[in-house]
């Protein structure tokens, strides 16, 4: 879900991947509502804006990399952002190359949020690439036709992380072949699902990229890897930790909605404690929507204010907590929890009401539910006795009824260990990874899936106690803390290691 001395979150992220809470038993695997997500920049964005950061450039590129059968051959046109203005060149300097591996959504909205790429391009006299991910924003096959690409599983079986991952190594290759730049070092980067593209992409090309920064990168949320309760705990820890009757009240509100819902005139008590819109109101909706501002402000739970997926203060948990515990609310459970929502989804206070079925796509993030159906089964449903939401366990069956119902495919939730090593992963990446950066913020709850442990002396874990979701990829403020400082000097600090001894190689071996 994407950001940054920036992820995009999106997403993303995460953006995230598959519904955090399972309090109507409905899974839904793409974003909940994005209908309040936006771009850091979009207060601002302009022509001259975006101008300033990046170049929109088109690649064409081939259907289908794996396959020799007449329509894999079929071209579309895939997107691509470049800044060159610090770049140093390759004909004498063999400057690097920094590549964004584009999330689950329009590369814009990523590459305006991943301030470190850019502020780290001067130091390194690199250039800049922002790919688009296939099937999302203007990176649409189909002659560009997102009603054709999304029209039907046939279509959309195109759409896949590997299937992305090929055409990153095959625009960078031709981009550097264009470029006289054979020679030019690539680096890629990454958050949330990008993040974990990133990690992959190493582990896949690495006679293509010699690093990776992967940010938030959940790569071992899958196949039972990393529990099905992680993700919600991390979010009950969160909260908890900052007022234990902010994480009560929340903890008790749920029943308090559904009896509420249950009585006559049960639902227009709720409409008007939360200023619902008058299109339409239910208990599971209602507790759908809350259920998302908390688990947005947990993952966005960032030192300084933002408007990655909407505007919000410094340390948003804490400010939602804080109007939970205002105690001129009295004991009214739904007046503290309209004020704890409206730090997420109306804190410029421009919104009179809030439509809870507002499934417009900002973004375009629709093509995830796709892919939350067929590879990204990632486990977030699960709440134990003590978790925030109700307690529940992750039913694989509502997965799979979903996806059946909508696509007629079943997901293969083992089919991203097998392609790119998850199991025994410390293990395994000893054996044959290196160069890898894995960031994780222990406040995002995508950090339990996410590698907390160096590896080797080349895959490294940098862990913050404080940080949420991709924290280290956003734009850096005068207000960032002092560790999130050092953060980022320890990433270009390791980055420089790598580049250096790819030049070191360069020169000892420049034949080979």
């Amino acid at each position: 879900m994407a950001i940054w001395l920036l992820l995009l979150l999106s997403y993303t992220i995460f953006p995230q991947y598959s519904s955090a809470i399972s309090i109507t038993n409905k899974i839904t695997p793409g974003f909940p509502s994005s209908t309040f997500i936006q771009p850091e920049q979009q207060a601002t964005k302009t022509n001259t804006t975006t101008s300033k950061l990046y170049k929109e450039k088109f690649f064409t590129q081939i259907l289908d990399h794996f396959n020799y059968n007449p329509q894999s051959y079929q071209k579309f046109q895939q997107r691509y952002l470049i800044n060159d203005k610090y770049w140093g060149g390759a004909s004498n300097n063999n400057s690097p190359i920094f590549v964004y591996t584009g999330n689950e959504g329009d590369i814009e909205w990523f590459a305006q949020n991943t301030g470190f790429m850019f502020e780290a391009a001067p130091y390194f006299k690199a250039l800049l690439v922002f790919i688009e991910h296939r099937f999302y924003g203007k990176s649409m096959p189909y002659g560009g036709s997102k009603e054709i690409a999304y029209s039907n599983s046939s279509t959309l079986g195109y759409l896949s992380s590997t299937q992305a991952l090929a055409d990153y190594a095959t625009l960078i290759l031709d981009l550097k072949k264009n470029l006289s730049a054979t020679d030019s070092p690539v680096v890629v980067f990454g958050g949330s699902y990008g993040g974990m593209l990133a990690a992959w992409f190493r582990l896949k090309y690495p006679h293509v990229a010699v690093g990776a920064l992967a940010s938030s990168a959940p790569i071992l949320n899958f196949d039972n890897i990393t529990s099905s309760f992680s993700f919600n705990n991390i979010i009950t820890q969160d909260f908890r930790s900052e007022s234990e009757n902010c994480y009560k009240v929340i903890k008790r509100s749920w029943q308090e909605i559904e009896n509420t819902a249950a009585k006559p005139g049960g639902l227009e008590i709720l409409r008007k404690s939360f200023r619902i819109c008058k299109n339409y109101i239910s208990a599971g909706s209602l507790s759908n929507w809350l259920g998302t501002a908390y688990t947005y402000t947990a993952m966005t739970d960032y030192p300084t204010p933002t408007n990655f997926l909407n505007p919000l203060p410094a340390y948003p948990v804490k400010q939602m907590c804080k109007a939970i515990d205002d105690p001129t609310t009295g004991n009214n459970t739904f007046e503290k929890l309209y004020g704890a929502a409206n730090i997420y989804y109306n804190y410029t206070g421009e919104a009179k009401c809030f439509d809870l079925i507002d499934d417009s796509d900002p973004h375009g993030l629709g093509g995830w539910t796709w892919q939350a159906c067929t590879e990204m089964i990632l486990l977030t449903d699960g709440n134990t006795e003590d978790s925030l939401f109700p307690a529940s366990n992750y039913s694989y069956n509502d997965r799979l009824e979903f996806c059946k119902s909508n696509f007629n495919i079943e997901p293969r939730p083992s089919w991203i260990p097998t392609e790119f090593g998850a199991q025994h992963i410390h293990r395994v990446l000893k054996r044959f990874g290196s160069n890898i950066i894995f960031f994780n913020g222990l406040r995002d709850p995508w950090s339990g899936g996410g590698v907390l442990k160096d590896i080797s002396k080349s895959v490294i874990a940098i862990v913050a106690k404080e940080g949420a979701h991709h924290v280290d990829l956003r734009f850096s403020t005068s207000e960032d803390p002092e560790w999130l400082q050092d953060v980022r000097k320890r990433e270009v600090n390791i980055i420089s290691k790598w580049l250096s001894q790819y030049y070191h190689t360069l020169i000892d071996s420049p034949n080979s």
